[in-house]
């Protein structure tokens, strides 16, 4: 899932950065209006997480921008005002949800999932596909009767095959949907987290790489 911060404070705008990624998600960030709409012509967000207060082009007016546009991300608007008032005018912009400053980390990762997986940037809570189970909302994957642990760039990777089973997904799409726009394009990051991902899930291979195109998970009986 890939998600744009908005916040001119610089250390909210880098802890919360932080946080999302820790939960797997790529994340960028903009400092001001301006710069948001920007990054959004330039990149197809999931989710943006977006300050009301900000310099140069407005929060509301950020929102009104994305919300007005062909293909909408889900929008988290932050504010340090709490009032009912500014809750009803925040989600009256086109917001998709509405979160007072402060607030806890844990509460932001998960509003910010859930909206991603409203847009359709996450499979199903839970997907099935052979032997393999995929339980998104408690980071839970198991194929047969063994749990695997993974990283959250192995947990990304499988999300994003998972979402469309069968179909060749590329090496540039994973880096954009799992990793951020820091993620040099010549890095082999994808490659190297595919290797960690199939040997966890094991044999038989239910990720097939299809040279010079990208890869795909394979549903059961196919290959």
């Amino acid at each position: 899932m890939r998600v744009l911060v908005v916040e001119d404070h610089a250390v909210l705008a880098r802890e919360v950065a932080t946080g999302l990624r820790r939960v797997g998600l790529a994340v960028d960030v903009a400092r001001d209006g301006a710069e948001a709409l920007e990054k959004a012509a330039a990149s197809a967000y999931d989710v943006v997480v977006l300050d009301r207060d900000l310099p140069r082009v407005s929060g509301d007016d950020v929102c009104r921008t994305l919300t007005g546009s062909a293909e909408p991300p889900r929008i988290l608007m932050l504010t340090a005002a709490g009032r009912l008032e500014d809750i009803v005018e925040g989600l009256g912009l086109g917001a998709d949800d509405y979160l007072a400053k402060p607030f806890a980390m844990a509460e932001l990762a998960a509003r910010v999932r859930t909206l991603g997986r409203r847009a359709g940037a996450a499979p199903r809570p839970h997907v099935r596909i052979g032997d393999l189970e995929i339980r998104p909302d408690e980071h839970v994957v198991t194929r047969g009767d063994r749990a695997i642990t993974l990283s959250p760039k192995e947990f990304g990777v499988l999300e994003v095959l998972a979402a469309q089973p069968g179909r060749v997904v590329s090496s540039e799409t994973l880096l954009e949907k799992v990793w951020d726009e820091y993620a040099d394009p010549l890095t082999n990051a994808v490659r190297v987290t595919m290797v960690t991902l199939r040997r966890k899930l094991g044999e038989p291979a239910i990720i097939e790489t299809v040279k010079g195109v990208g890869y795909v998970l394979r549903r059961e009986g196919e290959g």
